[in-house]
């Protein structure tokens, strides 16, 4: 037991002073003579005897009410079982990614926790809110009121790991009790274990009734004809009984198709076929589930012709003309003698074939030119320079030449998932008829094999950088050396090589991926360009490339939608931003990452827990409970006891 006011224990003293006056208080009595005294002897015995007993009482009371008076008003406690705690800074999290749009028994997960909170914060409660998109700190409930209540779902997924970086990098010189409340969708137990051991975790998981979900996950072009294009709509299904689903496309807010779509398989592509020409527009479904997943915007510009220039001899190039084609591509060759420079900035992919050396000039011309966003093709001489090679190469990316080989080996490996034949073929095949080169270079690379000979190593390989690739080739695809010219996969590799993504394909960019993108305009060394719609406007960070602008948008724009790029009123381009499908797997929750945590029920218990396990247990009330007894005791000796 520990005292608040030791100080006031000195009055303990004051206890003499009952003890003085019961053996000071002195009496006279007067001597009576009568003719019979036997009786009154003994009468006057037992009186004395009584009157000693009361006094004896009287003495112990005053002793004991006087005692517990002065040990309540000094105060008496015992420490609580969490006392150095006592003085921890409180900070919340509060998960307000889109899987808390899903229904738990009260409504909307995050609107029940935000009402909570302002039911059951106490108003002199100090503490830091911090969520996937805010920040609030040493701030209470009263002064946040206002933004809890207009709190909006974040366009970035909730990473805890990022957000208790965050709470770490705040220095305090006091420790950290943290409440994390979230639905645990994705929550990783390693992000748990890079937390400080000085830090207590606490966690309220609000729990959803129902976690059958639909997403679109993606559109692409599925198919490309003369005058429509068949685009695909990838439709991902959490959970089962998916049935007559109405799904519907928009171009600029007018609804072009709708249909009904049922699911055998928990992912599912579903086909529209649209004009060629501009589309910004969308796609939507409805399912009683998350919202924020249910329409995907994307903008399709009407096809341009791609600009490619390939580099060397005439005669090994001539397989280039039957695929670039002058319907849908600017294509001409130049020799390394007769190449203008000056035309290479203007490109939209540029084919290196076999050439024997890279001059410098070229190298540093076609650095620049993959970093504005253009794509290189490499296919090597059987004479050409390692040395040459590999230096160039390394500038571009991590992709080195080795030595030479003459066996023969087979084209056997076809990654169907890369981008150059993710929507070529419709099934994957195993057996067709596979193509062979004689001599051959070994490739060193961590970079993706787009195809592959038979004993693993790496016939075609692509160095992406976010807005362009590099594609390099192990072997010379000559008809002397190969017969890859010969091959379908030949056409589909070099016509989606040559072709500029960003130009001819569909526009959906991912909010927060801060990916580049890159618009061909020409604008001034003090103009910008800034991107909006009839709800939002920002300005992106951009660089100039010539006669190209690179745009970053990082976490903007806050909501997903349609946009526009404007030059001043000169509308550029049009683009579309979309949410991170992340949240949308309600199925995925991970509510064993957090078995090393306490878990709270619900935010009332917040304060509840931490005042039980760090207040003291303050017992003066008890002793000045003590002191009224005696008090009362005292009357009741001097009324009953003669």
């Amino acid at each position: 037991m520990q005292f608040q006011h030791p100080e006031i224990l000195y009055f303990l003293f004051l206890l003499v002073i009952p003890i003085l006056v019961h053996l000071f208080q002195l009496r006279k009595f007067k001597t009576e003579y009568f003719t019979n005294v036997k009786f009154l002897k003994e009468l006057a015995l037992q009186t004395r005897k009584s009157s000693k007993l009361k006094k004896y009482l009287l003495l112990a009371t005053r002793m004991l009410l006087l005692a517990f008076l002065i040990l309540a008003f000094a105060k008496p406690f015992f420490k609580a079982k969490d006392h150095k705690d006592a003085t921890n800074e409180l900070y919340i999290v509060l998960d307000n990614s889109f899987s808390m749009q899903a229904k738990g028994k009260k409504g909307e997960l995050l609107k029940r926790a935000v009402q909570d909170l302002l039911e059951h914060t106490p108003e002199n409660a100090n503490f830091s809110l911090i969520t996937c998109s805010d920040n609030y700190w040493n701030t209470d409930i009263k002064s946040i009121q206002k933004e809890l209540q207009n709190l909006k779902y974040s366009a970035c997924p909730f990473q805890l790991e990022q957000l208790l970086a965050k709470i770490k990098a705040h220095k305090s010189a006091f420790q950290k009790d943290i409440v994390v409340i979230t639905d645990a969708v994705g929550l990783n137990a390693n992000d748990l274990k890079k937390s400080n051991e000085n830090e207590n975790l606490y966690f309220i998981l609000p729990e959803a009734e129902k976690t059958n979900n639909l997403a679109i996950d993606s559109v692409f072009i599925n198919q490309t004809m003369d005058n429509f294009y068949e685009i695909g709509v990838k439709l991902d299904a959490y959970g089962d009984d998916f049935k007559d689903i109405p799904i519907a496309l928009y171009n600029k807010n007018k609804l072009i198709a709708k249909t009904l779509v049922n699911f055998e398989t928990k992912s599912k592509v579903v086909n529209f076929t649209i004009p060629k020409e501009d589309f910004h527009g969308y796609v939507s479904i409805s399912d009683n589930s998350l919202e924020y997943d249910n329409t995907y915007h994307f903008s399709l510009s009407k096809p341009e012709k791609s600009n490619v220039i390939s580099i060397g001899d005439l005669e090994k190039s001539d397989f280039l003309t039957r695929i670039y084609t002058a319907s849908e591509f600017n294509y001409s060759n130049y020799s390394l003698q007769s190449l203008d420079y000056n035309l290479l900035d203007k490109q939209d992919a540029i084919v290196l074939n076999e050439l024997k050396e890279i001059p410098q000039a070229l190298q540093t011309t076609l650095k620049s030119f993959v970093e504005k966003g253009g794509n290189v093709v490499v296919i090597p001489s059987a004479e050409s320079s390692l040395t040459n090679m590999n230096v160039f190469l390394a500038t571009i990316g991590g992709i080195q030449y080795k030595a030479t080989g003459s066996t023969e080996k087979l084209i056997a490996k076809i990654n169907f998932s890369h981008p150059l034949f993710s929507s070529v073929f419709e099934k994957k095949i195993t057996n067709f008829q596979y193509p062979k080169t004689k001599v051959s270079f070994e490739i060193s690379n961590s970079s993706p094999m787009v195809l592959g000979y038979s004993d693993q190593s790496a016939f075609l390989s692509a160095i992406q950088n976010g807005i362009a690739s590099v594609y390099v080739f192990a072997a010379p695809i000559n008809i002397s050396n190969s017969n890859f010219q010969n091959s379908p996969l030949i056409v589909p590799a070099f016509y989606n090589m040559g072709q500029n993504a960003q130009k001819a394909g569909i526009t959906a960019l991912i909010i927060g991926e801060s990916k580049p993108f890159v618009i061909e305009t020409k604008i001034g060394k003090d103009e910008i360009v800034n991107v909006k719609n009839d709800q939002e406007s920002f300005i992106p960070m951009q660089q100039i490339l010539n006669n190209k602008v690179k745009i970053t948008c990082n976490d903007n724009p806050k909501m997903a939608g349609n946009f526009n790029v404007f030059n001043r009123n000169q509308l550029i381009k049009s683009i579309s931003f979309n949410y991170n499908r992340t949240e949308s797997n309600l199925e995925n929750i991970n509510t064993g990452a957090i078995s090393d945590f306490k878990e709270i029920n619900n935010v009332n218990s917040i304060f509840d827990t931490l005042q039980a396990n760090r207040a003291d247990n303050q017992i003066w009330k008890w002793f000045l409970l003590l002191t009224l007894l005696f008090v009362a005791l005292e009357i009741l000796i001097q009324k009953f006891v003669k």
